[in-house]
């Protein structure tokens, strides 16, 4: 049988329940629950957030709406709140199921098996034998990956890959981990540059290491690997147990070989011995750390000595971790690398494909593609797919991945273009596309990220003409269904469409972040490049590996905001930005992130000034802090507290009057040559001048800013 699951009111989903309960919009109870830390590894009860988060405190005291939302909720919060399945439990017993446990039969869930009514303990408190199978997304990625490479190299099996592949390891030691399982985040990439692997070994012993607890013990193991220090094997008997590890003791299986060799355990006392170590029972580690000495000294080794080794053992032995499910992991890892190293356009494909409705997820493979140089085709009504896909040359991004776009209709709409051709221009597909198949959100997602643009580029015509499209795409509908024909139907007729200029640049880029959750058609940041020059600007990439550049300013889009909360209760964040050159993932301290809360927003591009810092003498090591946020928009709007324009030809002085610009701050000094004289001339008022009107300036031709 599957184990029942019982879900808590914890402090979101309080809050959350209550408020629908008590009428308040679903906006902002939002808002509020964003106020609430969340953070898996350290959950804070709803009390415990209101203490740590001041906005919060200001709400209760302000609207009396949230103080009975949060009165309300203290005192449900903690309290079942439903039934589920737990992912991957299944208990056995020695005889019928219902002889021992109480069943129950989800009828929501699409399950062969029934779950006991006990949760996970009471189930092995009750005498069931107890089975975990892990469904793990990474192997249905790797099964999609195969298949697609099979398309052209029939024979590729995964089984058969070469585990020593060095530029599987290469790509590894440079830290290029994007979509690779177990070793995507910040810290594990650091972890492997450092390290260096070069054989299947390395990367069991970093996915075992990697955890609070025996992280510690990352920098021994590359110091020794690397030569840098001597292993320290504790005793000469157990050389041949910690060699592979360089004297570190990362796996529970070191742990009882050591107390074979050492102390004459048998295999089954030694996992009683783990077992005690790992679950840091006091009274049978007392008990077996006599034992252990005792043996030892059987075995010609002082009791000193081996009480030495017991308690330098018993740290290692409580974060111990089980070999074999590291290497299953690193195996899994391997795969995923290899595949990355040698097959980049089906994996991602396979990748992406997996995670449609992950935007965040989405923009981060994104990002990579375009590091690895690959062709990436914009969503687009008669090239794409539902899925995404590549055709060898050319990265398909998923129309299913658009946000609100139904996958499933969405798939009809291409098997519709598959079956009977392209789309000839906007008439064409509501004709032919079934009315059920597309909606008002749709239609909206579609126009947003420019999957129309071939047909019509005016995103903001289409947009605004929505529902005069579903309209006609229903008549058309209704008028086929009955055989009947439209009389005064033309087939050029465009009088659906309203005519109006389409959004600038800033308005597309930001319906497009809001629809796929980055941007595709082209950088935010790109009409910000006039001011580079002026304020040092430089990519990150460039600040980040030139020794000499201690401090730059760098301008950046955010992506992701992360927002946590230290144990003192203080806000920090890690944010994910988007420069010229790549993505990059910075610390914002707590004093900083409070000072800028509002200007650091996904979506907004910023300024921001760096400071690098080297923790060690060979510069390997950097810490790279945040001294100053900016918004962008603020520094393209500042005035310019002086200008000096050169006029080609005294002629051209009007221009400067048809700038039309109004009084200001900023003193404007015009030099002009007349009669082979240069003359200087300065504005009786100061106008108002900012960079936007300095880039009109710069485009005309006839006059120079000096």
């Amino acid at each position: 049988a599957h184990i029942i699951t019982f879900g808590k009111l914890k402090a979101r989903m309080v809050i959350r329940d209550v408020g629908r309960v008590l009428g308040l919009p679903y906006g902002f109870i939002d808002s509020i629950c964003k106020m609430i830390p969340f953070d898996p590894s350290r959950p804070l009860t709803l009390q415990e957030s209101i203490n740590v988060e001041p906005r919060l405190q200001k709400l209760i005291n302000e609207d009396k709406r949230v103080s009975r939302l949060i009165e309300l909720s203290l005192k449900l919060e903690g309290l079942n709140r439903n039934v589920a399945t737990h992912a991957a439990g299944v208990v056995i017993a020695d005889k019928k199921l219902t002889e021992t446990v109480p069943l129950y039969k989800d009828s929501a869930a699409d399950l062969l098996l029934p779950s006991t009514q006990f949760d996970m303990y009471s189930a092995e408190n009750a005498g069931l034998v107890k089975f975990d199978f892990l469904g793990l997304k990474t192997l249905t990625v790797i099964n999609k990956t195969q298949k697609l490479v099979k398309k052209k190299y029939p024979n590729f099996k995964i089984e058969t890959i070469d585990y020593e592949d060095q530029n599987v390891f290469n790509l590894l030691s440079n830290g290029k981990t994007v979509g690779l399982f177990q070793l995507e985040s910040s810290g594990m990439k650091d972890a492997l540059v450092n390290m260096k692997p070069n054989h299947l070994e390395d990367i069991i012993a970093l996915v075992a290491l990697y955890r609070p607890g025996p992280m510690s013990n990352i920098p021994i193991y590359n110091d020794c690997k690397h030569g840098k220090r001597e292993p320290d094997y504790l005793h000469p008997k157990l050389e041949e147990i910690l060699k592979p590890t360089y004297g570190v003791i990362i796996y529970q299986e070191q742990v009882m070989q050591i107390a074979q060799v050492l102390s004459g355990f048998t295999a089954g006392e030694a996992d009683i011995l783990r077992r005690a170590m790992g679950k840091k029972k006091r009274a049978e580690l007392e008990k077996q750390k006599e034992r252990f000495v005792e043996g030892a000294s059987n075995n010609g080794i002082s009791k000193d000595i081996a009480a030495g080794i017991f308690l330098k053992i018993e740290p290692f032995a409580e974060y111990g971790f089980n070999k074999s499910h590291a290497a299953a992991y690193a195996i899994i890892a391997y795969q995923t690398a290899f595949l990355k190293t040698y097959y980049p356009h089906e994996f991602f494909a396979a990748s992406m494909s997996m995670e449609l409705s992950n935007q965040k997820k989405l923009s981060e493979f994104y990002e990579e593609l375009k590091r690895l140089n690959i062709n990436i085709i914009r969503p687009d009504i008669n090239k794409c797919f539902a899925d995404f896909s590549s055709d060898g040359k050319n990265f398909l991004y998923a129309l299913g991945a658009i946000k609100s776009v139904g996958f499933d209709a969405i798939s009809k709409i291409v098997e519709e273009r598959t079956k009977n051709g392209e789309y000839k221009d906007l008439t064409d597909f509501i004709k032919r596309v079934n009315p059920k198949d597309i909606n008002k959100l749709q239609l909206e997602g579609l126009v947003k990220a420019g999957a129309f643009d071939n047909l019509n580029n005016n995103r903001q015509s289409l947009y605004n003409s929505i529902p005069n499209i579903i309209l006609k795409s229903k008549n058309i509908f209704e008028n086929n269904s009955v055989n009947q024909i439209d009389l005064f139907k033309e087939d050029n007729d465009m009088t659906y469409l309203e005519i109006i200029e389409d959004w600038n640049v800033d308005v597309k880029l930001s319906k497009e972040f809001e629809t796929l959750g980055f941007f595709i058609s082209a950088h935010p940041l790109n009409q910000y490049k006039s001011l580079y020059n002026q304020y040092n600007i430089i990519n990150y990439e460039e600040f980040y590996t030139n020794e000499n550049i201690l401090s730059s300013n760098i301008a950046s889009t955010i992506l992701k905001v992360q927002e946590k909360k230290t144990q003192k209760g203080n806000s920090y964040a890690i944010i994910k930005f988007s420069d010229l050159s790549g993505v990059f993932e910075l610390f914002v301290f707590s004093d900083i992130f409070e000072t800028n809360r509002e200007t650091l927003i996904e979506g907004n591009s910023v300024m921001i000034t760096l400071v690098k810092n080297y923790v060690d003498e060979e510069k390997t090591q950097k810490k790279i802090n945040i001294r100053k946020i900016i918004s962008m928009k603020e520094v393209i709007d500042k005035p310019i507290g002086e200008i000096k324009i050169k006029i080609k030809n005294p002629d051209d002085i009007a221009k400067i009057n048809k700038l039309n610009l109004e009084k200001g701050k900023t003193k404007v000094i015009i030099d002009v040559e007349i009669d082979k004289k240069m003359m200087s001339f300065q504005l009786n008022e100061n106008k108002k001048i900012d960079h936007k009107m300095l880039n009109l300036i710069r485009n005309d031709v006839n006059i120079e800013l000096i």
